[in-house]
C-alpha cells in the first residue's frame, strides 16, 4: 500500500508526459486559442466560485481570451468532475475544485471518473483552516475538555456536520479516531441547519470553516475549542491548536485546486501554473483572499498531486474505521 501511494503523483505526471515534446511544444503555441472554460462544481458563493471570480479575470487579461466560470453543483462535485475528465485535454476546460475531491474517493467507492488517471493536477490555489466549535449551552472550552467529556460518557454527546461525507464529517471523525472518543454523528443537509443548531444548543460540537465561524464565536453564540491547523489564528490568538492540546498530527484544512483533463501538454499545465503563481504571490491578491478567510498556497504540479494522494490516503483510513458509507 505504502508503495502505492508513493506512484500516485507519477500516475499524474505519466498522464500530463503522454504527448511527444514536438506535439506538446505546438500546442503550447497555440494556446490559448479560444476561451477557457473553469467548470466549479459547486453553487456560487462557495469558496471555489469566490476563488475562481476573484482569478480568472486577471488571466483574462493576460491571455487575452474570455475566462469564464461555468457553474455545475450536485454529487458532492461529481457532476462537473466528470464533465472535465471527458473534455478535451487542450487546456481550454479546466476543474476549479475542492477538498471533497481527494474526500469522494473515499466515501464513493465508484465514482464516474477516476480521480487519479482522469486528471492532471495544476496548482493548489490557497487553504482555509477549519475549527472545532462548541454550543455555548455545552460545558466545553477547549477540545480536551470534548475529549474528556465524551469518554466519560460515551455516546450522549453530539455533532452536527454539513451531511453524511462531508470534510467537516470526516475531520470530526478523524478527531475521534486519533482522540479514542465516541461523539455521534448528526448529518443536516447543508452547513445552514448544522450551525443553527449548534447555537441553539441541539447538538454539542460541531467542525466550521474559521472565517465562517467567526462572526457566531465573536458575537458570544458559539465557542471555538480548537484550532486544526499548525499556528494559531491571529483573530483568534487566545485559541490554541489542537498540538497545544495534547493532540499533535491532526491538522486538516480545506483546499481549493485547479486540474486539467488528463494528457494536457505538461507545457500548457507549466504555463498556466507560473501564471498563477505569479497571481498568488500577489500582495493585493494574498489580501483579497484573506478576506475571504483564505490563505493564497501555489507550486508545482507534483507538489498538488503529491497533497491529493496524501489526502485520499487520509480519508481511506478514516472511512474505513468509522464505516462510512455514501448516502
Amino acid at each position: 500500500m505504502c508503495a502505492l501511494l508513493r506512484l500516485l503523483p507519477l500516475a499524474f505526471l505519466a498522464c500530463a508526459l503522454a504527448l511527444p515534446a514536438g506535439a506538446s511544444a505546438q500546442a503550447t503555441a497555440a494556446w490559448p486559442s479560444r476561451t477557457i472554460q473553469v467548470v466549479v462544481p459547486f453553487t456560487p458563493g462557495t469558496g471555489s466560485d469566490i476563488l475562481a471570480r476573484l482569478l480568472w479575470p486577471r488571466l483574462a487579461e493576460q491571455w487575452k481570451v474570455a475566462v469564464v466560470t461555468d457553474n455545475r453543483p450536485g454529487a458532492s462535485g461529481n457532476i462537473g468532475a466528470e464533465l472535465v475528465s471527458r473534455a478535451a485535454p487542450d487546456g481550454h476546460t479546466l476543474l476549479g475544485t475542492a477538498t471533497t475531491f481527494g474526500t469522494n474517493p473515499a466515501v464513493n467507492r465508484k465514482l464516474p471518473y477516476d480521480p487519479i488517471g482522469s486528471f492532471a493536477p495544476v496548482i493548489l490555489l490557497a487553504t482555509s483552516e477549519l475549527s472545532v466549535c462548541a454550543s455555548t449551552h455545552a460545558k466545553l472550552q477547549t477540545v480536551r475538555d470534548l475529549v474528556e467529556s465524551a469518554r466519560a460518557q460515551p455516546g450522549k454527546l453530539h455533532y452536527s456536520s454539513p451531511g453524511n461525507g462531508t470534510p467537516q464529517h470526516l475531520a470530526m471523525e478523524l478527531l475521534k479516531l486519533e482522540g479514542r472518543f465516541d461523539i455521534v454523528h448528526v448529518p443536516y443537509k447543508g452547513s445552514g441547519g448544522a450551525v443553527a443548531d449548534l447555537i441553539a444548543g441541539h447538538v454539542d460540537a460541531m467542525i466550521i470553516p474559521t472565517q465562517t465561524a467567526a462572526a457566531a464565536v465573536q458575537g458570544g453564540k458559539l465557542r471555538m475549542l480548537g484550532v486544526m491547523s499548525a499556528r494559531r489564528n491571529a483573530a483568534f490568538a487566545q485559541v490554541a491548536t489542537l498540538a497545544e492540546q495534547g493532540m499533535p498530527g491532526i491538522e486538516v484544512a480545506t483546499w481549493y485546486g485547479l486540474f486539467a483533463p488528463a494528457g494536457t501538454p505538461p507545457a500548457v499545465v507549466s504555463r498556466i501554473n507560473g501564471a498563477m503563481n505569479e497571481l498568488l504571490r500577489e500582495p493585493g491578491m494574498q489580501e483579497a483572499l484573506a478576506r475571504q478567510g483564505m490563505i493564497a498556497a501555489g507550486g508545482t504540479p507534483a507538489d498538488f498531486g503529491r497533497l491529493l494522494a496524501d489526502d485520499m490516503a487520509r480519508w481511506r483510513r478514516v472511512v474505513d474505521a468509522a464505516g462510512i458509507r455514501a448516502d
